[in-house]
């Protein structure tokens, strides 16, 4: 039998979580903010902001990947999201985040990936909206890559974002 992609939804810490790679939602700069962000950064370690420190930050829509030192995950994507304007430019931004990272995951051979929900928090993204877009990018991005192997979690901070995954995943099967 073939195995076949899987797409999970977690509630929970995602640096608490035993996976190739979890996703951050950055700032621009990728030395360490607010929410998830500086969660990721206080629990990879001081070496993670020193790494970060190279790559000379990331512009919005696009990501860079580092290691993940004391994370029980191997490496760390960073993306930053756009801060919500309702343009038509967000969603463009938002869904570049996810394949953008989706793309780095399959060059370095990651096989599990744990997303945060990108830019609802201090970026303002309205959660409906920005769950929609990461469910539809990331079963678009396994239907184009469908001989690639890799095991997708949404991981929620929240019951209501991991409601809101549940929901659109359910409406996608």
């Amino acid at each position: 039998m073939m195995k076949k992609n899987n797409i999970s939804v977690c509630l929970g810490d995602i640096t608490s979580l035993s996976c190739d790679c979890i996703v951050n939602a950055a700032n621009q700069s990728l030395l360490g903010g607010g929410g998830v962000d500086g969660a990721i950064h206080r629990a990879a370690g001081p070496e993670l902001l020193a790494e970060c420190r190279t790559l000379h930050g990331c512009n919005t829509g696009e990501a860079k990947i580092t290691k993940g030192y004391h994370l029980n995950a191997k490496w760390v994507i960073h993306t930053v999201g756009p801060v919500y304007s309702g343009k038509p430019e967000d969603v463009r931004l938002l869904a570049s985040c996810y394949r953008g990272t989706l793309d780095l995951a399959r060059q370095y051979q990651i096989r599990t990936i744990a997303f945060p929900a990108i830019s609802t928090g201090v970026y303002r993204y309205p959660l409906q909206e920005a769950v929609s877009i990461a469910v539809r990018t990331v079963t678009a991005w396994l239907c184009e890559n469908e001989e690639y192997l890799i095991d997708i979690i949404f991981c929620c901070f929240d019951q209501k974002t991991y409601d809101s995954y549940r929901y659109f995943l359910a409406d996608t099967h």
